[in-house]
Parts: structure tokens; C-alpha cells; sequence
């Protein structure tokens, strides 16, 4: 024990000695951060505002109360608060679960100054190096007027200055105890702990400060016992960024950052950075608000991202429900099997291996005996089936897995795969028969970025939030640039589209319906759409050439989704993409010269003299079956 003490001593020693020779860091502008949306307004910044307070003009009030609820031994410790820690461990293994932690206000301030939050024994380490360096090169009074003027607290206010004014239209020095006692809570949860997104939250969360104030002897009991008897006034009010999703947005601009070359990390850790985004707040609103409109249930999760395919710009995005509630971003970090949107893919390298829309093959129950001895079973969704030949184009329409499955095993499970990279996927993905069917787990944007080369007719652009990064000077350190390189034929790519606007065509009713049939009336645009579907999974995505949306809803933990899920992520899908174009003068693909159209039977592809059960087929010149135009019913009497 002798040894192990001395041997502690010794390396803390040598530890505070190597933080004093470090570099001082610049408090005021080391990690500091702006961004903006695509109407250059500031949506976040990630340390700091310019409007700085001092010490000595921030209320004693909020000083005492965020010491007393987030480190009563501020004043004491180096940095580490070791009793606190020792106990923190011994009640979170008591307990079997993280419910106390032991971050000091110096080690939570090394954190407001960094991009992220994570959780990496590197992180850890990094922060606790920094800590030292903080403690040993300045005074607990600058500490402290550096944590308060870079906390989160709610409704995009970074720092004291902004919170007083944006609460209670103060300064810091003019707060009362309540108002204090109240902003002294909020970074607990800033998006929940807030007065105006839930005052009855911020008031229980300021009693337990008020609590820690009384036994931490900042007030006395008479005090205590008077204190939020009256609604304290708000002068803040909701805000066009107070958003539960945006900061799932912002995390992925921080993601895009820290892979840029020409921003290395010694420049991000400088800070001093302005970011110009592609985020477009009025469609990330809006996006936001059908989805929770759409929510099922509390548990249910979603991702969502809308891409422009003109450029790649990543308009709006979302990797979860509230980011107040789970940080966890679905959109950037999360896997998922995507189910049927898989399958046009396949019917792409279909086209491209001579197959065309008219193509057939029987739906029916079947087994499949596979080279590797086994045998596999699929079935359609409910157990429905043609039980005759149908064409790929209602294949495609009706998401008929056997069809799919017959047609990956006719051309080889590897084409498919090939087609999927070259569109940018680079999500590893298994060279199964059930490949088609979505059995692979693909992130949603490296499967974003596949569909957008449908999309645009072919290119593959690489999707991107970043328009450009100045430093505080203005001299601009990076911009993006675009890159269209053209990896599939602009002839099938064509077809392709047209075969995925079935989807919500009604002649294709037939022995089930075209999946995107029941929202169809919502549409003013003609889109190109595929929803698909697992027990834990739900997926839609479809475009025109202006713009592209995608949508995953489930659970984390995997439960079943149900009928409900898919109904409502349909729906808030539709009226997402609607609101997208609402002010867009749109329009479909031109048809390539090198196409032509016959109506034939939805289902069958075969002649047909019914207006209402004909859709137009589309062919690459030669390819197309040999009909007469005297048997053509009228075109213009096909619904497109």
C-alpha cells in the first residue's frame, strides 16, 4: 500500500509537470464553432459566443448554484474530484448501472471545447491531459467564467450571455435566485430541462439544485421552502431552430468535418471555424414535423435524410426521434437490413443483362435448390401470389420476392452486388439468393448515396453537407467540389425509374397491390418510389430528378414493427417530399432517344385492348416485343 501510494503520488506529479510545460490553451477561442444553413444563418455554435461575461459581471446566484448542483468542491480540487470518483464507482457497480457520475466543472469545460462527446478510452485520456493542463495554467475564477460562458443551455442559446437574455431578457448580473437556480439546471438536459420546451421539467430539475444549494449551505432553509411558490415569467419564445432532430444534423456535419483533408485536426482543435452548410431549415422543419406527426408510439425510431440530386447536397437530415432523449445517430452510425428497396438494384442489372420490363417469370411458391446443397424457401409478403407469369415491371410494382430471387439466381448472385458498388454502396453485402429481399445491413446514407445515382440518371455524386469552411477572417480554408461521373447507362437508368413509378400505378392491381398505392393521391409529382419492408424494419425511398427522399422507421431494440409503422412512414414520407418541391417547377426525366414506349397488360405484359389495366412498357430501340401498332390501345388513354 506504501509503495502503491508513493508510486500514485509520484506519476501525478509527474503528470501536473507535464501539463505546466505544455502549451497554455486559448480559452476563448480554442474549439469554437459556427455553423450555417444554406441562407448563411447561424444554426450552432459549438463552444462559444463572442458576447463574452466575466466573472465578476455573472449573478453570484447562478455562480453558487451551478457549484453547487455540478461540483460543490470546485474550489478545492485540482482538477479531479478523487472522493467523488471513488464513490461514483462504488454505487454505479452497487448498482450494476451507470447513476452517478464525476466530472468535475474543469473536465466538463475541456468537453464544451471539443466536437464531440465520445466515449473512447482515448477521449477519456485525451480529456484528462487537458484537465491538468487546464488546472495548472489558469485560475478556478477563469475556469469557471469559461464553463459558463460555453454551456448548452437549451433552445440553441450557447453560454450565460445568451441564456439570460433569451429566458428572462437579462444580463447575467441581473438575475434572481429563481431565474439562476433555474439556468443552473438546464445542462443537465438542455432540450428537455429548458422553460419553454417544458416549464414544469425545468421547475422539478431547478428544485433539485435548489436542494443541493441548501446542503451545500448557499441558502438557508427559509429560503429554500419560498422558493417557485408563483410561475416565474419567460421572456423566450420557440424559435424556428428549436428542433428535436437538428442536432442529428449538425452531428453529421461534425462527422463530414473531421474526414476533410484539408481541415486537419490540429485546425478543428484551434477552433475559430465557419461552416457553411447545406441544411435548408424551413425543409428540415417541416420534415421533422410530418415525422412526429406520423410517431406511433414513444419507443419507435427513425432515420431520415433528403438529398438534392443535382448536387449531393444533403438538404435535411435525422437519426433519431429527440436528440434530447438519445444522442444516438441512426443516420450516420446504424445499420439496418433495408428489406425490398434492395430490389432495384437487381432489376437494373436485369436491364443491363438483356432482360426488360416485360420479362417474366413465375410467382408462385417455390424452393430453390442452391449450389451449396441447401435449399431455400422465400415467400411474398402474406403469402399471395399470381400463381401465372408476371412481368419485372409488376414484380417490381407488387414486390414479388420470388420473382426477385429467380431473377438474382438467373443472373448470378454477383451481379447485383457489382451493380450496388459501382453506385456508390460500399456496404459489404453477402452473396445470398436472398440478397434482393434486403438481407444485407446497409447504412442509410452509403444507401442514400446508391439511390441518388438513380436519381440523376446515372452519375454517381458523392452526398456532402459541407459547402465551404472559412476561419473568422474570412478566408476561405475549403470548399466542395463537385464530381459527377457517369457509372450506369442513362438508357436503363431511364427505364429503371419509369418501372419504379408502378409502384403507384393502379392498373398494376392484381393479386395484391402496388405498395405505394395508398398515397398516391397525395402526390402532384411523378415519382420513382420503393418501400421495403423486414419484421424489425421499415424503408421507403423515391425521387424525381429534383430531389430525393429516404426513410427508415423501427425499434432499437428490434422489435416488430406493425401494419401501423409502415402506414404512417408512407404517409409522413409523402408529404415530406410534397413539401420539398412545393415551390419547385419540376418535372419527369426526358425520355433518351434511344427509348421507346408500348402499353401493354400491367401484370402480364401482353396485348390488351383495357385502357384501364394497360401501362406503359419501356425499351431500349430493339428490344422491344414485336407488336403491331394496330393492336396498341391508345396512349393516351394509359395512365404514366
Amino acid at each position: 500500500m506504501l509503495f502503491g501510494f508513493i508510486s500514485f503520488i509520484v506519476i501525478m506529479v509527474g503528470l501536473y509537470t507535464y501539463a505546466y510545460l505544455s502549451p497554455k490553451l486559448d480559452l476563448k477561442t480554442s474549439g469554437s464553432l459556427y455553423l450555417y444553413d444554406n441562407n448563411n444563418e447561424l444554426i450552432y455554435q459549438g463552444s462559444r459566443n463572442n458576447e463574452w461575461a466575466n466573472i465578476e459581471d455573472i449573478s453570484d446566484y447562478l455562480i453558487n448554484a451551478t457549484i453547487a448542483v455540478e461540483d460543490k468542491n470546485f474550489y478545492k480540487h485540482n482538477g479531479f474530484d478523487y472522493l467523488r470518483i471513488i464513490k461514483a464507482m462504488y454505487l454505479n457497480i452497487k448498482n450494476g448501472a451507470i447513476v452517478q457520475g464525476a466530472s468535475t466543472i474543469s473536465q466538463q469545460y475541456i468537453k464544451n471545447l471539443y466536437l464531440d462527446f465520445d466515449q473512447t478510452w482515448e477521449r477519456k485520456i485525451e480529456e484528462a491531459f487537458l484537465t491538468l493542463e487546464l488546472e495548472v495554467h489558469y485560475e478556478k475564477d477563469e475556469i469557471l467564467e469559461g464553463y459558463l460562458n460555453t454551456i448548452n443551455y437549451g433552445q440553441g442559446n450557447m453560454g450565460i450571455v445568451n441564456a439570460s437574455s433569451y429566458y428572462f431578457n437579462k444580463k447575467p448580473s441581473e438575475l434572481t435566485l429563481e431565474e439562476a437556480i433555474m439556468l443552473a439546471g438546464i445542462s443537465k438536459n438542455p432540450g428537455a430541462y429548458n422553460p419553454v420546451s417544458d416549464y414544469d421539467a425545468c421547475i422539478n430539475r431547478a428544485k433539485i439544485v435548489a436542494q443541493a444549494m441548501l446542503n451545500n449551505e448557499y441558502i438557508d432553509e427559509e429560503t429554500y421552502n419560498s422558493l417557485f411558490q408563483e410561475k416565474i415569467k419567460i421572456y423566450g419564445q420557440n424559435k424556428t431552430n428549436n428542433l428535436q432532430m437538428i442536432m442529428y444534423y449538425q452531428d453529421a456535419v461534425l462527422d463530414e468535418l473531421s474526414n476533410i483533408p484539408e481541415i486537419p485536426e490540429s485546425l478543428i482543435d484551434a477552433g475559430g471555424l465557419k461552416i457553411y452548410t447545406t441544411l435548408d431549415m424551413d425543409i428540415q422543419t417541416n420534415m421533422e414535423e410530418n415525422i412526429l406527426a406520423n410517431k406511433v408510439d414513444d419507443e419507435i425510431q427513425v432515420a431520415s435524410i433528403i438529398v438534392d440530386p443535382n448536387t449531393g447536397a444533403i438538404k435535411a437530415l435525422t437519426g433519431g426521434m429527440n436528440y434530447a432523449t438519445s444522442e444516438y445517430n441512426r443516420a450516420i452510425d446504424s445499420k439496418r437490413q433495408v428489406g425490398s428497396t434492395m430490389k432495384p438494384f437487381l432489376y437494373y442489372a436485369a436491364l443491363e443483362n438483356n432482360m426488360t420490363m416485360s420479362s417474366t417469370f413465375s410467382s408462385e411458391p417455390t424452393t430453390f435448390n442452391l449450389s451449396n446443397g441447401k435449399t431455400y424457401s422465400p415467400s411474398n409478403a402474406d403469402d399471395l401470389y399470381a400463381d401465372k407469369e408476371i412481368t419485372m415491371a409488376a414484380a417490381l410494382a407488387l414486390s414479388d420476392n420470388i420473382y426477385a430471387v429467380k431473377t438474382n439466381l438467373f443472373l448470378g448472385v454477383d451481379t447485383m452486388i457489382e451493380v450496388a458498388h459501382r453506385t456508390g454502396i460500399t456496404a459489404e453485402l453477402n452473396e445470398v439468393a436472398s440478397l434482393p429481399l434486403g438481407t444485407s445491413e446497409i447504412n442509410l446514407i452509403d444507401f442514400a448515396t446508391g439511390y441518388t445515382t438513380f436519381a440523376t440518371g446515372g452519375y454517381k455524386k458523392d452526398l456532402y453537407f459541407i459547402e465551404r469552411i472559412e476561419d473568422l477572417e474570412g478566408n476561405i480554408l475549403y470548399e466542395h467540389e463537385e464530381k459527377n461521373t457517369l457509372v450506369l447507362n442513362p438508357n436503363y437508368t431511364y427505364i429503371l425509374n419509369e418501372m419504379m413509378n408502378t409502384t403507384s400505378n393502379d392498373a398494376f392491381v392484381d393479386y395484391t397491390t402496388p405498395t405505394a398505392l395508398t398515397i398516391a393521391s397525395k402526390f402532384t409529382n411523378k415519382y420513382a418510389i420503393k418501400t421495403g419492408s423486414t419484421n424489425t424494419d421499415f424503408w421507403i425511398v423515391g425521387y424525381n430528378k429534383d430531389a430525393l427522399v429516404m426513410t427508415w422507421m423501427g425499434y432499437d431494440d428490434n422489435k416488430y414493427i406493425n401494419s401501423k409503422v409502415r402506414t404512417n412512414s408512407k404517409k409522413a414520407w409523402a408529404d415530406i417530399i410534397e413539401y420539398v418541391l412545393k415551390d419547385v417547377d419540376t418535372s419527369w426525366y426526358e425520355t433518351p432517344k434511344n427509348v421507346v414506349a408500348i402499353p401493354l397488360d400491367a401484370v402480364t405484359g401482353k396485348t390488351t385492348n383495357d385502357s384501364k389495366k394497360a401501362a406503359l412498357y419501356y425499351y431500349v430501340k430493339g428490344s422491344e416485343p414485336g407488336v403491331s401498332k394496330e393492336q396498341y390501345v391508345n396512349k393516351e388513354e394509359i395512365k404514366n
